[in-house]
This record gives structure tokens, C-alpha cells and sequence, in this order.
């Protein structure tokens, strides 16, 4: 029988477990996908330990994961286009920590061909949530951006998309992670100097929007004082920070036209899947520590074999 990771109770990373379950049965307007790779998102972390109860209330036993890729095994009717053994990727509303799920047709694209398994489990979530949040902030080409949080996973994306797009980008991150930042076309300011005082060095002639994408209170702050507007300044990140500042939080709104956007850019050379660590499905727990440390670079990925 197929294995997938659940969690029983709210706690540490240790709560996560493997069970088996007998393979499931696509209903009509749905496919059963051999599970590949699925990508392990901070909210994933966040919805075991409890944090986000009062938005996101488990059922236990809970499974986890929101994305993934893989290959069709069999497909329920109704489902024009895709057929047994098509590569595919997409999203799920949970259950993608696994080696076999059903997901309904809508909520998946045809995998592009040089993209890997790893980099094709870690697309959807990420980066439908960074297209979605520059969208609400409208940029057009010549303007200034600042991402924070920018090497991981919804930054990373959120700075290459913009960049494709004419935004000039200032990212913050550790040194460590600048280098990285500036292959993907963003400039790098330190986060842990004075916020404020760097990102106005570095943009004396004025920030016009900012993406946050880590929590804290001090990105905020920071933000709304250079933009000198709250609705110029989005987070995707669950902090009650941004309520008080007037800060919009933007949610994910998935498609497969945003999904398929996506995959073009990657067809494109334009954009990046960037896969940091890999982990085997049963070291799910492992997976979730390495996000905990807070310096993750790009995605985090579970491979199912």
C-alpha cells in the first residue's frame, strides 16, 4: 500500500509519522498520481505545530502538503487532455506528502519536459502565491521592489518574476545568501542592520512597493515608512504585525493559466526552480526542522523514492 506522512496531534516536527493506506480510487473529473516530489511549504510547519489553528484548524489525523508532481496512473473519466502515464504538476488542497494521491482535474498542468522532479514538485505553491501577491501590487517596469525574506522560496520566485518583468528588485536576506541574490537578478541588502536606514541607501530615489514574505514586525514597519502607504505593501506571511500597519495579507489564487505562466517562464529561461534541500519521505520531519531554522535557501522538497 502507498505511504503517505500524517500528524495525530499539534507539536514539534517529531509528531509527523508514516502510516500506509490502501491506494485511493479517482472519482469522474479526477486522476490517481504516482507521487514523485511534493514541496514543503513554512505554512506546512506552521499548520503541524498548531500556529495557524485559529485560521487553519487540523483534522486529525492530518495529512500534509500542497503541491506536487508526478506521473497520472489512472484516471476516473471525464479528464480531456491528460491520460495514463502523463508527467504532470499542480496543487492539492492537502494529502501531496505521499507516493499516490487523487486530484481533480483543474488543479494540474502537463510537467515541462527538461523540468525535474524535484523542481517540478516545488512550482505550484510558492509560486502561484508570488505571482499572486505581485499582482495585487500592479508594478510596471522601471519601478523599485523590495522582497523580503528574498532567498526563500515565495521570495525567490517573487524577485525572479518581477526581474522578467522590468521591476528593479532589492531583496533582503543573510550574506550569505546574497550571492544568490544577485544571480537572480536582485540587488541584496543585510536584514539584520538597520532596515530602514539600508534600504534607503541602497534606493535613495524611493521604494514603490514591498513584498514581504517572512514574519516579524520590522519588514512591515520598515516598508510602510519607505513606500509612505500601506497599500503598496503585501505579505504573505500569517503576523498580526500587519493588521496594525494596515498591510494586506495575500493569499494563493491558483489556476492552471497562472501555473502554465509559470511553466513558460521556466521554458522561457527566465525562471528558476530554486530546489535547496531534498529529503526522502519518510525524513518529512528532517524537512520541516531544515525550514524551522528560518535560513533556507529556495524550496524545501520531499522525494517519494
Amino acid at each position: 500500500m502507498p505511504r503517505a506522512v500524517i500528524f495525530e496531534t499539534y507539536g514539534p516536527p517529531s509528531v509527523l509519522k508514516i502510516v500506509e493506506r490502501p491506494r485511493p480510487i479517482p472519482k469522474e473529473g479526477e486522476v490517481l498520481v504516482n507521487v514523485e516530489a511534493a514541496g514543503v511549504q513554512p505554512f506546512d510547519t506552521a499548520y503541524r505545530s498548531g500556529a495557524v489553528r485559529q485560521w487553519a484548524p487540523a483534522k486529525f489525523p492530518q495529512s500534509l502538503g500542497l503541491e506536487f508532481a508526478g506521473t497520472i496512473i489512472e484516471t476516473g473519466g471525464k479528464v480531456a487532455g491528460f491520460d495514463p502515464g502523463d508527467a504532470i504538476l499542480g496543487w492539492s488542497l492537502d494529502g501531496a506528502y505521499a507516493e499516490a494521491i487523487v486530484v481533480p482535474a483543474g488543479q494540474f498542468i502537463r510537467k515541462p519536459d527538461a523540468m525535474s522532479w524535484p523542481e517540478a514538485g516545488a512550482l505550484s505553491a510558492s509560486g502561484q502565491t508570488a505571482s499572486t501577491a505581485l499582482d495585487a501590487l500592479g508594478l510596471a517596469a522601471g519601478q523599485t521592489l523590495v522582497v523580503h525574506a528574498a532567498a526563500g522560496g515565495v521570495g525567490s520566485f517573487a524577485a525572479q518574476i518581477a526581474v522578467a518583468h522590468g521591476v528593479r528588485v532589492i531583496g533582503t536576506a543573510s550574506p550569505d545568501n546574497h550571492a544568490y541574490l544577485r544571480e537572480l537578478g536582485a540587488v541584496p541588502v543585510d536584514y539584520h542592520d538597520d532596515l530602514e536606514v539600508s534600504l534607503r541607501g541602497t534606493a535613495p530615489e524611493g521604494i514603490d512597493a514591498a513584498l514581504i514574505a517572512v514574519g516579524g514586525e520590522e519588514p512591515i514597519r520598515a516598508s510602510v515608512a519607505l513606500t509612505g502607504d500601506a497599500a503598496r505593501v503585501v505579505t504573505v506571511a500569517f503576523d498580526p504585525a500587519s493588521e496594525r500597519y494596515g498591510v494586506k495579507r495575500v493569499g494563493t489564487q491558483r489556476s492552471t493559466e497562472r501555473l502554465s505562466f509559470l511553466a513558460a517562464l521556466y521554458e522561457a529561461g527566465k525562471l528558476r526552480v530554486p530546489v535547496g534541500r531534498v529529503f526522502a519521505l519518510e525524513e518529512a520531519a528532517d524537512a520541516h526542522r531544515h525550514i524551522e531554522t528560518g535560513h533556507s535557501r529556495g524550496k524545501t522538497v520531499l522525494v517519494m523514492r
